[in-house]
């Protein structure tokens, strides 16, 4: 009698494993650079684990490299190109200017040549040194270049690429306080995505970041798009793009379900990849804070102006921007008792901030008629039903909050 042969369930089916594969994918979208520290032990135990599925999984799925060593993890996400809605932001939250860019671009040069550590004042003076080799005028003495420098180096903390052995780094601008630093140059060596070698200016580095790779090609183009952004406008893309997405859409649903747990809910317009888990992004909106709250209202009487239902299968919107303003600030007049001081005051500033605020998150942008502006059909998904309250016997309001982390 033959015996009876019972076949093991194959790796990739096991529903344990495939549920650490999700969550190791999810976590480097989430964290592209990971050191190898305490934090992050249990997550790059299971990238090491999965490091073949998942290398397989970016390069082929997106065009993104990873690499794994025993120092950490990079994904070297390639981006969206020349967007500038994705900044990267200070620890007070607003964006790095120009000149913060700069800055980091002197402090990882300076560091290739520091010592694996020193006191911020020496990795300072070799800063200096370095943009007097770049040809960059630096005044450091001055406080606009010294909080530049300043939240660059924290930035650098945050990424683990320098470690804050002793001191107070937070207030070296300010107060000029000391710090010991530690250099992880194995984590150094990992920043840059792009081969700086061949590229001939700053834009054409970003633009050899977002190339796909060359077997992708519209695939790979409209993934990058829902992983990096979670509206996709068929408006938006190329003739190429938008064929293959109108081809493959259903089947797209299942693989960012299957490999990143996303949920992807298709429209007329395009697709909104949402993640029921709610942790999947970098920015959250509407989130906390009065010009979030203020961005949500005026989202609200935005989506009024310009209804989806109109144009069915339309993405944008116009609405003329004169209207659009006198609109907004009627709603901060109306909720000026919830805004900070400075919003009431300046309720011009606060509609600016409100505005730049929705075209941060995709969901508003400038119209080429410089008249006009447009608001995404995705924005009525945000719409609040607001219900003015009055103030509880303790002086507490409801519907804001009355400590902003933005104040």
């Amino acid at each position: 009698m033959t015996p009876t042969t019972v076949e093991r369930p194959r790796l990739a089916d096991d529903p344990i494993e495939v549920a650490q594969r999700v969550e190791a994918a999810r976590q480097l979208l989430l964290h592209p650079l990971m050191a190898a520290t305490e934090a992050n032990r249990s997550t790059l135990r299971l990238i090491r684990r999965h490091q073949a599925e998942l290398t397989r999984l970016f390069a082929d799925g997106a065009g993104y490299r990873l690499h794994v060593d025993p120092n950490g993890a990079r994904l070297f996400k390639a981006g969206l190109g020349r967007d500038s809605t994705r900044p990267l932001r200070r620890r007070s939250g607003t964006p790095f200017t120009p000149r913060a860019y700069a800055l980091l671009a002197l402090v990882l040069a300076a560091l290739t040549r520091s010592k694996s550590q020193l006191l911020v004042d020496e990795l300072v003076a070799q800063v200096r040194s370095t943009a007097v080799d770049a040809g960059i005028d630096l005044d450091l003495d001055g406080i606009t270049d010294r909080r530049a420098l300043n939240a660059a180096l924290l930035a650098l903390v945050d990424l683990g690429i320098l470690v804050e052995r002793d001191g107070d780094l937070d207030h070296w601008a300010e107060k000029r306080t000391q710090s010991l630093l530690d250099v992880r140059r194995e984590l150094l060596s990992l920043m840059v995505a792009a081969p700086l070698s061949s590229a001939t200016s700053a834009g054409d580095l970003l633009d050899r970041a977002a190339l796909p790779s060359a077997v992708g090609g519209a695939r790979i183009a409209v993934r990058r798009r829902l992983l990096e952004s979670p509206i996709l406008t068929v408006d938006d893309l190329t003739e190429d793009q938008s064929e293959w997405w109108r081809r493959n859409r259903n089947r797209e649903s299942e693989w960012f379900r299957d490999h990143f747990g996303l949920e992807v809910e298709l429209r007329a317009e395009g697709a909104l990849a949402v993640d029921p888990d709610d942790e999947l992004t970098d920015v959250s909106f509407p989130g906390r804070g009065s010009t979030r709250h203020l961005a949500l209202l005026v989202l609200e009487a935005l989506t009024e102006q310009a209804p989806a239902v109109t144009s069915p299968g339309k993405a944008w919107h116009g609405i003329p921007i004169d209207s659009a303003r006198v609109m907004a600030r009627g709603i901060v007049s109306r909720w000026a008792e919830v805004l900070r001081r400075d919003q009431r005051e300046a309720p011009d500033a606060a509609v600016d901030e409100a505005f730049a605020l929705l075209e941060s998150m995709g969901l508003l942008r400038r119209s080429d008629d410089p008249r006009s502006m447009e608001v995404h059909a995705a924005a009525s998904r945000y719409a609040p039903a607001p219900v003015i309250v009055e103030k509880s016997s303790t002086g507490e309001l409801s519907l804001f909050d009355t400590q902003d982390e933005d104040d």
